[in-house]
């Protein structure tokens, strides 16, 4: 940890109002020299007579934000936090919280143990640890349901949500807003109006008023836990933080705070919270390229073009208008300009349909985007990104007609997904330096992944503007380095080939798909195929019926679009449910006949091993080749880009807690069974040889 380069604690006194100023920079983290401050501000202030009230304030650009979780399993260091708010709460003189920025899990839990809270408008509050698979520890569970009320409560932290200020004090979790930039002056005014009425130590621990409508009714908790099964489906902390209100609603303060303490250790000792609190540290170490300065310097990027209207080019552009960057967007035909604007129109209606934006923003962002069928359009875009259909020749065409056409110093980006952005950039353009990967995932204004592809020649700006750039438009962005598929599709196709043969050794696609949804998967790989269309990349002109996926095709089951495809869907009470179909297992089984196979029972654990270590052994050698610069940027690529369960922490971490001896002995074991083509990662022998880890 930084030494804070501003004094840890200030106390002064401004007529009877004392100050307590605390700093921990950057953002005010709970440490122990945070925790001491408080303690020993607080012991000072209330020690003094000439002190009738106290002003509890944090200096820098927020509130305390929360707890330092870089002290997560190591030895407690005194004071503890509780030290921290007993001081707090137990004084005998009013203190006022003065919240700025935000006030977050533990910065939370000390404000409501003030006895009173102000807060300039654009302050934020909230309770996110079930994002870290946690609980808020520190008596968040028990003091907010009783000043908020039980659904508010359960609403905030089962989401995580930063509530807004102006919002807090409607549901009284903030007793007065005070000017921006004017929140010293506020707190100590609200202090004197607080001496001057009297008002009592009101101390939240002892309210139960608004538990009180929630007691003998546990149909309350019963329908927020079938409201949101799907969502917390895997997850332990959502269980957790509802008992903990729950025992808030049904028994004591103290009771309520002995069952949140027994189940945040019991939380904070799992794996599934240990695999959040890794991927959260994982995604900001993505953003930095060891080989690429701090100080490197990026292009302004003031204008955007896109190449393609199509449902990714259109995607893509909405990132840009939301953050109020022009976009250019071109096609070939009017039709399908139209088309694409129309969709992008579209999409954002039915957003503002759901509260997410007003009609006002909507045409806002419409604005920002301009539709051209001429090339030239783009001649002083800052960056260009290419997302027409996978073909090599096509997009060697477009980049050269951009290499002529662009400005110097633009950025132009492929939005390919497997193809090789070294030929592109040095085959199609005279600056190969300038062409950089930023391959988007489908649907791209929802997906947060950006996969940025950093070819031999691409430069450190280059690189630095799309990892800039990604993150402004509100992404994840990972580096790959060029081979086919990337990171993400390379270990896809990895698992595909497992999933493809062993449904010619017994398994049903069925099978497959279940067990990866149960693994905690949003879906399997053929429910996946079907969702995308069997017919990516399918050509009836040339299929052969060579595959159980080109005879599906050609029989005109090309996935949920056409109502059947490994599955058969039908549409009941509006929502459309997938199958098994007799279909495809018969021919499956006449498949498997021809080829002289013989089918056979395939365990749930065969499954599972087969599709997740194979991922794991293409992941190693992924990492050997220098693909990925670390293994922890793997998992961020199939966390936000696959949907593989952070509670897991990415294929790389989860080996590591199966333990790599064990992935390397299973993968040997079922040898000829994992295919001609497989071969053991040579890495992923070596650390299993000398037990160690990809991640810890």
């Amino acid at each position: 940890m930084v030494t804070p380069t501003l004094p840890a604690r200030t106390l002064t006194i401004d007529g009877e109002i004392g100050i307590l100023a605390v700093s921990y920079p950057p953002v005010n983290a709970l440490s122990q020299v945070m925790r001491e401050a408080i303690v020993e501000g607080m012991r000072e202030a209330n020690a003094n007579p000439a002190i009738k009230a106290v002003v509890l304030i944090c200096e820098g650009r927020t509130f305390v934000a929360g707890a330092d979780i870089t002290e997560f399993g190591k030895p407690p260091q005194t004071p503890s936090l509780r030290d921290a708010q007993d001081q707090i709460e137990g004084a005998g003189k009013p203190v006022i919280a003065a919240i700025h920025g935000t006030a977050l899990g533990g910065g939370l839990e000390v404000a409501l143990c003030c006895h009173y809270r102000v807060a300039v408008p654009g302050a934020k509050c909230g309770l996110p640890e079930i994002l870290l698979g946690l609980l808020p520890g520190a008596g968040g569970t028990q003091r907010l349901p009783r000043i908020v009320g039980v659904e508010k409560a359960l609403d905030m932290i089962l989401n995580g949500s930063h509530v807004p200020a102006t919002q807090c004090l409607a549901m009284g979790l903030v007793d007065e807003l005070v000017p921006e930039g004017e929140l010293r002056a506020g707190a100590i005014a609200f202090a004197r109006k607080v001496l001057a009425e009297g008002r009592p130590l009101r101390k939240v621990r002892d309210t139960d008023d608004k538990l009180i409508a929630a007691r003998g009714h546990p149909e309350i908790f019963a329908q927020v836990r079938k409201a949101n099964a799907r969502k917390f489906r895997g997850f332990p902390a959502p269980e957790a933080n509802i008992q903990c209100i729950e025992a808030a609603v049904n028994g004591s303060f103290d009771e309520g705070l002995a069952t949140e303490r027994k189940l945040f250790m019991e939380l904070v000792a799992g794996t599934p919270s240990i695999a959040q609190r890794y991927a959260f540290f994982a995604e900001r170490k993505a953003a930095k390229i060891p080989d690429v300065p701090d100080d490197t310097p990026i292009v302004k990027v003031a204008k955007v073009g896109i190449i393609g209207a199509g449902t990714m080019g259109g995607g893509i552009a909405m990132n840009f208008a939301n953050v109020g960057i022009p976009v250019i967007l071109v096609e070939t035909q009017q039709a399908a300009l139209d088309r694409g604007l129309a969709l992008v129109r579209k999409n954002y209606e039915n957003s503002a349909k759901r509260g997410r934006f007003t009609t006002e923003q909507v045409e806002q962002r419409m604005g920002l985007l301009t539709g051209s069928l001429e090339m030239e359009a783009l001649a002083d875009c800052d960056l260009v990104i290419e997302a027409v259909f996978e073909n090599m020749a096509v997009k060697k065409e477009i980049f050269g007609t951009l290499d002529r056409i662009c400005k110097p110093g633009a950025v132009l980006a492929t939005n390919t997904s497997a193809l090789d952005v070294n030929e592109i950039a040095t085959a199609a353009t005279s600056r190969p330096e300038a062409v950089v990967g930023m391959h988007f995932f489908s649907p791209a204004n929802v997906m947060k992944l950006l996969e940025v592809v950093r070819g031999t020649k691409t430069s450190n700006t280059a690189l630095a503007t799309a990892m800039h750039i990604g993150k402004k438009v509100g992404k994840v962005a990972a580096v790959s380095g060029v081979c086919p598929g990337f990171i993400g599709n390379r270990i896809l196709a990895a698992r595909g080939a497992q999933a493809q043969m062993m449904v010619m050794e017994g398994a049903m696609p069925w099978d497959i798909d279940q067990v990866l949804y149960d693994f905690g998967m949003p879906m399997g790989p053929f429910a996946m195929s079907d969702l995308a269309g069997l017919d990516i990349g399918w050509s009836k002109d040339t299929s052969k019926s060579a595959t159980v996926r080109e005879v599906l095709c050609e029989m005109d089951r090309r996935g949920q679009k056409t109502g059947a495809g490994y599955y058969d869907y039908e549409v009941v009470d509006g929502t459309r449910t997938a199958q098994p179909s007799e279909v495809t297992r018969k021919l499956i089984l006449d498949f498997m006949a021809k080829q002289g196979k013989v089918a056979r029972a395939v365990s749930k654990d065969e499954i599972l091993e087969r599709c997740t270590y194979a991922m794991v052994n293409e992941g190693a050698k992924i990492l050997e080749e220098g693909i990925a610069v670390r293994a922890s940027d793997i998992d961020v690529v199939w966390i936000n880009g696959y949907g593989w369960p952070v509670y897991r922490g990415g294929p790389m971490f989860y080996a590591d807690t199966v333990g790599l001896d064990t992935v390397v002995a299973k993968l040997k074991a079922y040898g000829d069974r994992m295919g001609p083509g497989f071969t053991l990662s040579p890495l992923l022998e070596r650390l299993a040889a000398e037990g160690k880890t990809f991640t810890r």
